[in-house]
């Protein structure tokens, strides 16, 4: 987890920087807006919404089974894109110790 959590950080800061500058030159709606001129530029809507849709059923329930609150993470996913992920993944709590602790098996 401690990997997933470095990565998450590694990629959200330039990402998120990058996303702020297209939002600064074209602006939210110009964001979208520049996908609809083009086949090409469907396709990668498209595949960027299947995959966070992809995203959003493992993170939903994860985020459940980890007592966190899921929603906040879906509605900075359907606003931001993939900065909702990754921010989800960088402010990950630890394992619970228990879940860490190796199980073992007695002979009885």
């Amino acid at each position: 987890m401690k990997h997933q959590k470095m990565l998450a950080i590694i990629l959200l800061i330039p990402f998120s920087l990058l996303s702020l500058y297209a939002v600064i030159e074209v602006g939210y709606i110009g964001i979208f807006d520049y996908h609809r001129h083009s086949p090409a530029g469907w396709q990668v809507f498209t595949d960027l919404v299947i995959a966070l849709v992809l995203v959003l059923t493992w993170m939903i329930p994860q985020a459940r089974r980890e007592g966190r609150n899921p929603w906040p993470w879906v509605a900075i996913t359907l606003f931001l894109g993939s900065i909702g992920p990754l921010l989800y993944l960088a402010t990950a709590r630890a394992a619970n110790a228990v879940d860490a602790e190796p199980i073992s098996v007695s002979a009885s």
